[in-house]
């Protein structure tokens, strides 16, 4: 940098330049210094959860420390500013810095103390006033629960509950439409479309039960817990205090960790709601993967249905149209199990005292949250509440299925139906037909003991 676009600052290891123009200071700068790794940022949730307990810190400070009442003020203020991401730019240091977080707790101390300093008309502290009463140690714990509770309660959540409607109203709609069901890919006894539909609303709703049993440990916060758990340097009443105002500010039930030296030294809740989100993404796998199959074709696949067509699907075949939305949200999953693996190993990292692969987590865990989120909301939106269904082509397989001599086993045995199922996919014709042949049973039975949509509610026709 040419002198006059960068300004001096000093910490306890020196001198440093900083750019002119940049809201944070030296420690920052030794961040980014030390850590050109990714490129990647931390996630614009985290940062907003850190100016949420930022601005908490302050208030709760101001009463129970005696915070100075303009100081605590104008550090409110600032944070709030960074929590609703005015200052985003301001916060450059790489998801791959030190494994506490540490560089991006001083990143937001100094955005917020230079911006309260300038509030207030006097000299606020990063450490000694922004910081008060808290370690990286807890507010980075603390931020990561606290981003991954709101991604949950204001984005998965409501978005995972409107895939389960789009289906469940799909379901409804296709209740009397039966089809071949398909076993081992080959196929098997019939369902209908609703009955279909309704096994992918039922994992979608099975999953929103996974993340909501998660919430009580997720909304525990480490805050208090300072630089080991003991809570040195802080007030007895920061911890409950900052969870009242954080409850106040989001809405949702936030309380102290019940022992503070887990919260600090272990992400087992982060792990948990990683794991939950990869269930998630392996239920939207299947549902994508299942649209795909009935899509395929339109000639030489199944071509049970047409997923609504949205691009052109080739720059070389015309008319091509490929089923981008499951393609989207099943590389969507990837990613999100992908994450979880990663997950996972950085929740094996508590070293007595503290896990030290605080960031990794919170940018794996924020980004499935949000992966899957957007993908639940595109398969709803633009794949399943659009896609119509080829009931010609459903019926006409399933006029020919030898499966459905299944439903004979009960009147003529096994050994018997083996033998019309063999002959009617040899022969390329209709169980029914077969079976008059084969068998003494009348045209009467017949109609009644392999009527289709009869088959899909099972139970024995004798």
């Amino acid at each position: 940098m040419a002198e006059g676009e960068y300004r001096i600052e000093r910490d306890s290891m020196g001198e440093l330049r900083v750019p002119a123009s940049a809201l944070y200071g030296v420690q920052t700068q030794r961040a980014v210094d030390n850590f050109p790794v990714s490129g990647l940022g931390m996630p614009r949730p985290f940062i907003r959860a850190l100016g949420l307990i930022k601005a908490a810190c302050a208030r709760a400070n101001q009463e129970l420390a005696g915070l100075d009442p303009a100081i605590a003020g104008a550090i409110a203020a600032a944070a709030e500013e960074v929590a609703r991401g005015d200052h985003d730019s301001h916060f450059p240091v790489d998801v791959f810095q030190t494994g506490s977080g540490t560089s991006s707790n001083m990143n937001a101390n100094e955005v917020i103390a230079r911006l309260a300093s300038e509030r207030a008309g006097q000299t606020v502290h990063p450490n000694d006033h922004v910081n008060m009463g808290q370690s990286s140690n807890d507010v980075v714990p603390t931020a990561i629960h606290v981003s991954a509770a709101l991604e949950v309660h204001e984005r998965l959540l409501p978005a995972l509950r409107a895939l389960a409607e789009s289906i469940e109203n799909r379901a409804d709609e296709l209740a009397g439409v039966t089809k071949t069901g398909r076993t081992h890919l080959m196929d098997a006894m019939p369902v209908t479309l609703g009955q279909e539909l309704s096994g992918w609303a039922a994992q979608v709703r099975n999953g929103i039960a996974r993340l909501e049993s998660t919430q009580p440990r997720l909304h525990a916060l480490a805050q208090g817990g300072t630089a080991v758990g003991t809570g040195i340097n802080a007030d007895r009443g920061l911890g409950e205090k900052v969870c009242r105002l954080l409850q106040k500010e989001t809405g949702i039930a936030f309380t102290p960790a019940a022992n503070r030296f887990e919260a600090l030294s272990s992400q087992d809740a982060a792990v948990e709601l990683s794991g939950q989100m990869r269930t998630v993404a392996v239920s939207l796998m299947k549902i994508a993967n299942d649209l795909r199959w009935m899509n395929s074709g339109p000639l030489a696949g199944l071509g049970e249905i047409a997923l609504p067509a949205l691009q052109p699907g080739s720059s070389i075949m015309p008319g091509k149209v490929n089923p981008v939305i499951p393609e989207s949200v099943a590389m969507v999953c990837a990613q999100v199990i992908g994450n979880d693996a990663t997950v996972t190993v950085a929740g094996q990292s508590g070293n007595f005292q503290l896990n030290v692969m605080l960031p990794v987590v919170a940018y794996n865990v924020l980004q499935s949250a949000g992966l899957l989120a957007n993908a639940a909301e595109i398969l709803g939106e633009k794949a399943v509440a659009g896609f119509t269904v080829n009931e010609d082509r459903l019926r006409e397989a399933l006029d020919l299925n030898p499966i459905l001599v299944t439903a004979l086993n009960a009147v003529i045995g096994y050994e018997q139906g083996a033998k019309v199922a063999k002959t009617a996919y040899q022969e390329g014709r209709p169980v029914k037909d077969v079976a008059r042949e084969m068998t003494d049973l009348t045209e009467e039975d017949l109609n009644r003991l392999l009527d289709p949509k009869d088959l899909t509610e099972g139970g024995i026709r004798r």
